[in-house]
């Protein structure tokens, strides 16, 4: 069994859509869940995105981080 609700793999979509995907994937985890985002780079932007948009909701782990892959952690924190 994953540790994850959701997998969302970045590369699979148009830019103008991979943010839109993962925040609606996070907005559907229930407090304690996590998701695995994977990229073909670092989603730094995203990160300080999720600061501004989701700040004290979210938490984030890289489990990798390159050069060629990257892999984030990210969970919804308990109400």
């Amino acid at each position: 069994m994953s540790d994850f609700a959701y997998i969302v793999r970045a590369p699979e979509y148009p830019p103008q859509m991979k943010h839109r995907v993962i925040f609606e994937t996070f907005d559907k985890l229930e407090p304690g869940q996590a998701m695995l985002l994977v990229n073909d780079h670092d989603p730094v932007p995203l990160f300080y995105q999720f600061q501004h948009e989701r700040e004290g909701e979210f938490t984030w782990e890289y489990l990798e981080r390159g050069p060629e892959g990257f892999q984030v952690k990210i969970g919804k924190i308990k109400a």
